[in-house]
């Protein structure tokens, strides 16, 4: 680009976007990119600082902010997000539908170790709606050198897709609800309501809900019930005390499942117990899923319905930022709670 006067710039085209804070209240762009500047133009130029503009030179190596934006974008997004822009160099990414927010962490840095280039995300691996805002790229000066551009956009299709967002499936579920004192009725279940928000939110198919006593034999009954009506995860409440006899751990792995964890380094929720019976998840809900409106079971639950397997080498990085603060209005996931660690 070419820095020349305002006042000699009549009849030259803008190659950027000219914003201004006027007393008026006004704050945004006075002057669009590919404007063509006229005598009357040149007091409002003077009047928001503008005393030099700049004019495209074709012959330079160089790419325009808005086209470097726009290359990067479109080779890291995967289907399952959208983009809109550039405005003021900028580029927006939203959800296109609701899902699990992956990131490819790696290939996000190396992105914004290319010289000028900015891409900022949201924290990967949480739990978005349709249209959520989940990132913005740019590069920081009006111009990079195309090599830039050329490098950025390598990276970016090597990794593809860098972000995206998982869609989640309609998995097939069953709850069975344990403790003789809720299947003799001497005191009334909360647990079932619980359940049936947090699995209708992922669009699950409930096979149903059954009860049991604190039976080892009834608890796999039901268990193999659901599994032989093709049940993909399996919910129990119940029974998930310190104890060493505890019921609900002690049928997850009676059912010859491969325990992933029994306890995760996360409150509310350190009692959570996951395991895999072939293709079927088996999870032992915490119990303080039954006050807390958010615990371990809703950081976990995302990643199975969109598809991710839960590997025991991870569950030891949820520590940091894995206790949560209890805030009278909980905003989660705009948090620290379940934010594993990048690397």
């Amino acid at each position: 680009m070419k820095k020349i006067r305002v006042e000699d710039a009549v009849g030259q085209t803008l190659c950027h976007d000219m914003t201004a804070i006027l007393e008026n209240g006004f704050k945004g762009v006075k002057f669009k990119r590919g404007h063509v500047i006229t005598e009357e133009d040149i007091p409002a130029l003077l009047d928001i600082g503008k005393s030099h503009i700049f004019v495209w030179e074709p012959e330079a190596d160089e790419v325009h902010e808005d086209d470097a934006a726009i290359a990067l974008t479109e080779a890291m997004c995967g289907h399952g997000v959208s983009f809109s822009g550039p405005s003021e160099g900028k580029m927006q990414i939203t959800a296109a539908h609701a899902g699990l927010f992956t990131v490819n962490s790696a290939a996000l840095v190396a992105i914004n170790s290319v010289p000028d280039y900015t891409v900022a995300t949201r924290p990967k691996l949480i739990r978005v709606a349709e249209g959520e805002k989940l990132a913005g790229a740019r590069i920081v000066p009006l111009v990079t050198k195309r090599e830039n551009v050329e490098r950025a956009v390598a990276i970016a299709k090597e990794n593809a897709p860098v972000l995206d967002v998982l869609p989640f499936r309609p998995l097939k579920c069953a709850v069975v609800i344990t403790g003789s004192e809720v299947y003799y009725g001497r005191i009334q279940d909360k647990f079932q309501p619980i359940m049936e928000k947090k699995l209708g939110g992922y669009g699950a198919e409930i096979l149903g809900f059954t009860k049991c006593p604190d039976d080892i034999n009834m608890m796999l009954d039901a268990v193999n019930g659901y599994l032989s009506q093709g049940a993909e995860l399996i919910l129990m409440t119940g029974g998930m005390s310190v104890d060493p006899d505890d019921l609900t751990p002690t049928a997850i792995r009676s059912t010859g499942a491969r325990l992933v964890t029994q306890g995760v380094p996360m409150q509310p929720g350190n009692m959570l117990t996951m395991a895999y019976l072939g293709n079927t998840m088996l999870i032992g809900v915490p119990g303080a899923s039954m006050h807390s409106p958010i615990t371990s079971l809703d950081v976990f639950l995302p990643r199975i319905f969109a598809g991710l397997e839960i590997k025991a080498e991870d569950i030891a990085g949820f520590g940091e930022g894995g206790f949560c603060m209890g805030c009278k209005e909980c905003r989660y996931p705009i948090c620290h709670f379940g934010i594993k660690e990048a690397f």
